[in-house]
């Protein structure tokens, strides 16, 4: 083992491999198929591959990368920092090379296939009552006679022509107030905040004379794999643009697990993933904010929401305890904060920072979101509620009680921990249809919208390639399998012999089944592998079993409905859903998709003051059940294996589709005919 080549892995594509020690980290990256750009050929010129080097123990990766892992600063990246600038702990991936083990991460800019982060605002009719608003007063002159302050005439200003009794003012507004107001003759604009109905507001920002250039906020979806927000105007309530990058976080673990054990096994690694993710919201806001062609010193506002481990780690709180029983939050009330506070220096210092309260342990702000959004406690019938990321937060509730539970899904689902698995970008798989007669595939990529057996798809996705499998497409392809009887209930794929196709063939002393394959063009071959149905097998079980556990506590065996959340939700059919066994059974026509509920409710608390005051009553009415020590869990988690499910007959799913009755085993399925046929174009 001493003698073996140093180990690289990359984030946040996962893939990993052995190379000789001063192998560049290019060439690695190239040699492995992660998406790295460059465009001078390597000669440090064109800045394109830059990328981010992670130290310490990565139990996740079963790697530790310690310093010297890489080669030593050098005088090309030296040149470029000092003409161009390269950002704390970057690297160029065409200088640096590898020396020991080492986790690499490829953020977003480095990337040719920019990731899609697909949690865009959905339409939803808000009430407007903002925190934070515009007034416009015309402030008395300083007179010797009368010596008073700048600050108190404003006040009284406010007190004559708006009726407001009382004011504060934020410091950083303090020390720029008597230039603004000689700047205005005297005449100003203030955006005054309250953080409830009944506080004082304070001054947060004024400008000379009547401003007119607008008020906006963010609401931000904090997620562990993806960061998305929402720029809106809080005069009107309208979402003027909407962006989202992916958690940078993911270098020290996908699953938010691993990121709670990086924090217990390297000091100081708790502080290491608060800096990466509050540098990664100043960016977005300098992004979002250009790209709708605004000031950033004109947003004023910014909610979030957040699991509890992010929640933690925004606020610079080690998250150590959410790793163990009982598995208690520093604090699960909302909070009021500032820009300053976070040091999200993008935003001017006074803008107010408002965080949802988390329901408990592992339920978190998000769900919080998702309860506003949603409002299970006002439902009728009996709903479930499922918004599925990297940590399930799953609710079910109607007009008597709500429940709240999460569960540990991991990264399967968004395509990671699978064989050809990438994140939603431009080439990804994301839908795919198998003839049960033919056995054949079609499939729709992102960027797209025609089916592989369509005239023109080949031309229209000869830029980006067909260029891996994402969450959604890898779900729909083992409820497929299953539909077209290349897998069994038990989540076997069958031989050539067995299925009568040769798109399945023997890997090892398992078969895969393959769906694309582009290597005599040098592109890649995709397939679906054992592994990943294990992979996915796990994660849907994780979800079913949370659902049903539930269900248990509610003392019901059915529910009415089922609301998909998130971008899992709106990417999703509820029949592949519901036939790979992930939600249990109902009526499809009573499968719905919410989008991305978390960052509507974000939304809702930025654009309505009352809003928030009800999101804090009802989480104290929520029942959480946790997952983690719910001997009841495990007994589902297993029932939840088979594909659609070993015990539930499923039989609203009956009605509309036909599962057929096929057992693989593994013997005797790798010699019979395995080679596949090389096809030209998948």
């Amino acid at each position: 083992m001493a003698n073996q080549d140093p180990l690289v892995v990359f984030t946040p594509s996962g893939k990993r491999g052995r190379f000789p020690v001063g192998t560049p980290v290019l060439t690695a990256a190239r040699q492995l198929g992660v998406d790295l750009d460059s465009v001078c050929g390597g000669r440090g010129i064109c800045s394109k591959c830059q990328i981010t080097p992670s130290y310490g123990e990565f139990s996740k990766h079963g790697v530790t990368a310690k310093e010297g892992a890489l080669s030593e600063w050098n005088a090309v990246e030296a040149r470029y920092d000092e003409k161009r600038g390269l950002k704390p702990g970057r690297r160029l991936g065409c200088q640096a090379k590898v020396q020991g083990d080492i986790v690499i991460d490829v953020p977003p800019e480095s990337q040719v296939h920019r990731q899609v982060v697909r949690k865009a605002a959905s339409a939803r009719v808000i009430e407007m009552d903002p925190a934070t608003r515009l007034y416009y007063i015309e402030v008395d002159e300083p007179d010797m006679h009368t010596p008073t302050g700048d600050l108190e005439r404003v006040a009284r200003a406010l007190r004559d022509q708006w009726e407001i009794e009382q004011v504060t003012c934020a410091f950083p507004v303090l020390t720029q107030l008597q230039p603004v107001l000689r700047k205005g003759k005297w005449a100003i604009t203030v955006a005054l905040h309250r953080t409830d109905a009944s506080a004082t507001p304070q001054i947060i920002a004024a400008w000379p004379g009547l401003h007119e250039t607008g008020l906006y906020g963010l609401a931000i979806d904090l997620g562990s794999t993806t960061v998305a927000a929402h720029l809106t105007n809080l005069e009107t309530g309208e979402v003027v643009a909407s962006s989202g990058i992916m958690n940078p976080q993911i270098r020290f673990g996908e699953d938010l697990m691993s990121r709670v054990s990086y924090a217990m096994m390297n000091p100081g690694g708790d502080m290491e993933m608060t800096r990466a993710v509050r540098e990664a919201i100043n960016t977005l806001a300098e992004e979002i904010a250009r790209e709708a062609g605004i000031a950033t010193s004109l947003i004023l506002e910014t909610v979030f929401v957040c699991n509890p481990v992010m929640h933690h780690l925004l606020l610079g709180i080690d998250p150590v305890e959410l790793g163990q029983a009982p598995f208690a939050l520093a604090t699960s009330n909302h909070l009021n904060l500032t820009a300053r506070d976070l040091e999200l220096t993008a935003l001017p210092a006074s803008a107010q920072i408002y965080l949802l309260p988390c329901i408990a342990g592992h339920v978190g702000a998000d769900a919080a979101a998702v309860a506003l959004s949603e409002e299970p406690g006002k439902s009728d019938d009996l709903v479930l509620i499922v918004d599925v990321g990297t940590n399930a937060e799953i609710l079910l509730g109607n007009t008597t009680r709500v429940l709240a539970c999460s569960s540990p899904t991991g990264p399967a689902f968004e395509g990671a921990q699978i064989s050809s698995g990438q994140r939603a970008a431009p080439g990804a798989i994301e839908a795919i249809r198998i003839d049960p007669v033919t056995k054949e595939p079609r499939f729709r990529v992102i960027g797209c919208d025609k089916w592989s057996d369509e005239d023109g798809f080949w031309d229209e996705t000869a830029a980006t390639g067909i260029t891996g499998i994402c969450g959604s497409g890898i779900i729909e392809a083992v409820a497929e399998l299953r539909i077209a009887g290349l897998l069994d209930p038990s989540g076997l794929i069958g031989s050539a012999t067995q299925t009568g196709t040769d798109r399945c063939f023997a890997e090892g002393r398992t078969n895969a089944y393959l769906i694309h394959d582009a290597t005599a063009e040098g592109g890649p071959r995709i397939t679906v592998t054992q592994g990943d149905i294990r992979a996915i097998q796990l994660a849907k079980s994780a979800l079913y079993a949370g659902a049903r556990l539930l269900m248990d506590e509610m003392g019901v065996d059915v529910v009415d409905r089922v609301v998909l959340a998130g971008a899992f939700g709106a990417h999703i059919s509820a029949k592949h859903a519901m036939v790979l066994g992930m939600i249990p059974d109902v009526p499809l026509d009573k499968v719905s998709s919410a989008g991305n509920a978390a960052g509507t409710g974000a939304r809702i608390a930025l654009c309505n003051l009352a809003a928030r005051a009800e999101i804090e009553r009802t989480v104290r009415r929520i029942t959480k059940v946790e997952t983690a020590i719910e001997p009841r869990f495990q007994e589902h988690f297993v029932a939840a294996n088979a594909i659609p499910h070993a015990t539930d007959p499923f039989p609203e799913l009956g009605k509309v589709v036909t599962l057929p009755v096929v057992g693989f085993n593994t013997q005797g399925d790798g010699s019979d005919g395995g080679r596949v046929r090389r096809r030209k174009r998948g």
